[in-house]
């Protein structure tokens, strides 16, 4: 007998938990490095890109989930069919892939703020450190587990009880946290040189293609767009609630904070780095070597860094966390859609989160190569979702989805149909460009289906993931829906 699904008690409520869920670790350690490597002229593309892939995707993922009031592997059996439904399945594993090594982002943030407060990052030698960290002990397998068990205890308790209570409090928190960061930054001597840097328009670089590819691929991340988690969360809102509204709201509010994140870390690299030579190399060095060597050696050397540091890193895990149950709510909600009790689930997940995560949470080079191959999955993802849209027909996709909720787009259903062909090219450019770069990278090794970064290990782990999905998909389909 399938759970009565619960639903959040206000818009409010849901808009917190959206916005939780598409504000995290890419906002804080991925964004930053990129407008900071290419300045106002990533900031533009990557604007216009929020209208034109992520909120249409995310208002397709919300009409989807209050519509069917089920998890994605659900929506495709019951929307299309049952054919489709290794679709679903696809979109699903390629999210949980992802939640299986983000829970090790979340253990780190948690680590490095513990060690924020204690004092000791300031006399760390912050390279060895953080190969030391990844490399030579179980504490990172110890927090990704800790991580694990503070989502799961959160969606035990269910949607209001659980997500929505913590969401209430950690989303305004994590504002607060990153708005104050962010006054505190550009406060520093010589933050006004980041300042320039960040809002910098280069026309010159608008020309380049990487500028306006590497910003469909943040917007794609960061939002959460294509990922399922939307449609997730929007199994719990009432019938009346607005897609485009809730839509526009959670981008918006994502794009918000991103700028807030960019503010705190860039002029802060900038005042605190002995050249803008330093300051480039810094912003540039990757992910991980910003946020967790960099960063901390700068924010050390930051009068006040005693609040700086362990700001930044509980900000961090904040925002890790409040993504990584949306992840685990995903989960939970297709085991319950074949008849399993929400506590039964969570503990399942939970249990199948913590080992799956080992790897990841043991080698970094494993946690690259699925940070590689689910990150580029998620446009495969976005690309399910359009398919969805254009096998059901546009203009019977809004009458069916959007009907009675949106006038102007029924009456002018012309500019979804716009939007989809407009999403349809982005998704051919950013594998063509995903293909070429990825061939110039290794190109003796780009087949090499076991390589760290290759074209090879995401298409062999991709196709082993729909093979089963497809081998499997009357199985799969077999719901109590």
């Amino acid at each position: 007998m399938k759970e009565k699904a619960e639903l959040f008690s206000s818009r409010y409520a849901f808009l917190f938990a959206a916005i939780g869920m598409a504000i995290g670790a890419g906002n804080i350690w991925r964004f930053p490095r990129l407008a900071g490597q290419y300045g106002g002229s990533f900031l533009l593309p990557w604007l216009l890109f929020l209208f034109i892939w992520s909120i249409p995707l995310i208002i397709v993922e919300f009409s989807l989930g209050k519509s069917f009031k089920l998890g994605v592997i659900g929506v495709f059996r019951n929307g299309l069919g049952k054919s489709y439904t290794w679709m679903g399945w696809f979109i699903a594993l390629c999210t949980m892939g992802i939640m299986f090594y983000y829970s090790v982002v979340c253990g780190w943030s948690l680590k490095y703020f513990i060690i924020s407060i204690s004092g000791d990052i300031t006399s760390l030698n912050h390279s060895q450190f953080w190969i030391n960290y990844t490399t030579s002990n179980l504490e990172p397998i110890l927090y990704h587990i800790f991580a694990v068990l503070c989502g799961c205890m959160i969606i035990y308790f269910g949607i209001r009880g659980g997500i929505e209570k913590v969401t209430k409090i950690l989303i305004p928190l994590l504002f607060i946290l990153i708005t104050i960061a962010a006054i505190r930054a550009i406060t520093l001597p010589g933050a006004n040189r980041g300042l320039s840097y960040f809002f910098r328009l280069n026309t010159v670089d608008l020309l380049n293609y990487r500028v306006w590819l590497e910003a469909l691929s943040q917007s794609a991340w960061s939002t959460g767009a294509g990922w399922g988690l939307i449609l997730t969360y929007a199994n719990y809102v009432k019938k009346e609630e607005k897609s485009v509204a809730n839509a526009l709201l959670t981008g918006i509010g994502n794009n918000i904070a991103s700028i807030l994140c960019g503010l705190a870390i860039i002029p802060a690299v900038f005042s605190l780095s002995v050249s803008i030579e330093d300051a480039n190399h810094a912003l540039q060095s990757g992910n991980q070597g910003l946020t967790f060597i960099y960063l901390p050696q700068l924010f050390s050397k930051m009068p006040g860094s005693w609040i700086m540091t362990p700001l930044f890193f509980i900000s961090l895990f904040i925002a890790a966390i409040s993504s990584l149950i949306a992840m685990l709510e995903l989960a939970v909600r297709i085991i319950m859609d074949y008849g399993i009790t929400r506590h039964k689930a969570v503990i399942g997940v939970g249990i199948t989160t913590s080992i799956l995560g080992l790897p990841s949470a043991y080698s970094l080079g494993f946690f690259n190569n699925q940070d590689w191959v689910w990150g580029v999955g998620l446009l495969l993802s976005g690309f399910f979702f359009i398919f969805y849209v254009l096998k059901t027909k546009t203009s019977i996709f809004i009458k069916r989805y959007l009907n009675n909720e949106h006038a102007f787009l029924i009456k002018n259903p012309w500019i979804l149909k716009y939007l989809t062909l407009v999403m349809i090219f982005e998704f051919i450019l950013m594998f063509i460009w995903w293909f070429f770069q990825s061939v110039n990278w290794a190109p003796e090794s780009w087949w090499d289906p076991f390589g760290q970064f290759t074209i090879g290990t995401c298409l062999f782990q991709w196709i082993i993931v729909i093979f089963i999905g497809v081998l499997f998909n009357e199985k799969i389909s077999r719901l109590e829906i």
